[in-house]
């Protein structure tokens, strides 16, 4: 954490920024963690904003509609604590404002993998799935109409369109509901030209599955007709089951082989070419298992509305989360 909230201090960048910290109480841990900040780069403007109110059931949201009003900028960029980013990240993610009709900035990332084979899957599947699908959607729609909670930069004049950030304190998928909803007043929302990096922990398999389905029912709240279309793109998957189903005929082997190298061309396209993951050509030979697991929890992520983030269960409705009590 520490390692990333440090990059933002070392931009090179012409203008003035403050970088804000917002926690729900002073025992947070990172509470330390801004106070080194300080202390190691006094030319920055560094400040520690406290939100003790509970505006919903998104806490990160919560702390972030309180921390806002104390922004003195007319662009706020709102990340994750745990993503890392280059000294010229602050000015890449500026450039697009130059041209008015643009409301938001987002960024594809890739994940730093710590160890475990759920760790390696899931960064695997940001940098060859997840990034394809966000570039696929950017082609078929004409653009991007939806956030990435890498990198969320926002004008003030389209947050406040949208009413702020309190109306979004219930939802899972806040980065994608606050693009959504800045697109949907006519502004348009652009990639920059940089992927940051996020770290992905030490999963146990239990937790990486929990953490795919949790991100599933997510995106199948935001984008319901979609995400149903997502059932076609697992080509790898049917052409394993197909190969089975057809008692490894010659026909069925043919397929395999054609999309295993389609598979593999869009992962180092992508993978590498875009996103610039060298982990991936470490990984690659984990693709048929990371894909089956994603079609399996495509399909495990209709069977309920339930999610767990951060220890807490919560039910999925319309894209809001009902925080559920202990005695049920």
């Amino acid at each position: 954490m520490y390692v990333s909230f440090a990059s933002h201090c070392r931009q090179q960048y012409a203008g003035d920024y403050e970088i804000l910290f917002g926690v729900s109480c002073m025992d947070d841990p990172s509470v330390a963690a801004v106070e080194q900040l300080k202390a190691e780069f006094p030319q920055v403007a560094i400040r520690l904003v406290l939100c003790p109110e509970v505006l919903g059931t998104n806490g990160k949201v919560s702390n972030l509609a309180q921390m806002a009003p104390q922004a003195s900028f007319a662009h706020i960029l709102i990340n994750d604590s745990d993503i890392k980013v280059s000294p010229r990240y602050l000015e890449r993610a500026m450039a697009p404002f130059a041209d008015a009709n643009v409301g938001m900035v987002t960024a594809l990332y890739r994940g730093r993998a710590h160890g475990t084979m759920g760790s390696k899957m899931e960064a695997l599947g940001i940098s060859t799935d997840f990034a394809a699908g966000v570039l696929t959607a950017r082609k078929l729609e004409g653009g991007i109409r939806f956030g990435l909670g890498s990198t969320l930069a926002v004008s003030r004049e389209g947050l406040d369109a949208i009413g702020g950030l309190a109306p979004l304190a219930d939802y899972l998928a806040d980065d994608y509901e606050l693009g959504a909803r800045i697109a949907g007043k006519g502004y348009r929302v652009e990639l920059m030209d940089e992927v940051v990096e996020t770290t992905i922990p030490a999963y146990s398999s239990r937790q990486f599955l929990a953490h795919q389905l949790r991100w599933a029912r997510g995106m199948r709240d935001a984008r319901k007709m979609g995400y149903a279309g997502v059932l076609f793109t697992f080509g790898l998957p049917w052409a394993i089951l197909n190969v089975i189903a057809g008692g490894a005929s010659l026909s069925s082997l043919a397929l395999l082989s054609l999309l295993c190298a389609a598979r593999v061309t869009l992962a180092l396209a992508v993978g590498v070419g875009v996103v610039g993951d060298m982990r991936v050509l470490r990984d690659l030979w984990l693709l048929p298992v990371r894909d089956m697991i994603a079609l399996f929890v495509w399909a495990w992520s209709y069977a309920g509305n339930t999610i767990t983030w951060r220890d807490q269960t919560f039910v999925l409705k319309d894209g809001r989360m009902q925080r559920v009590s202990l005695g049920k």
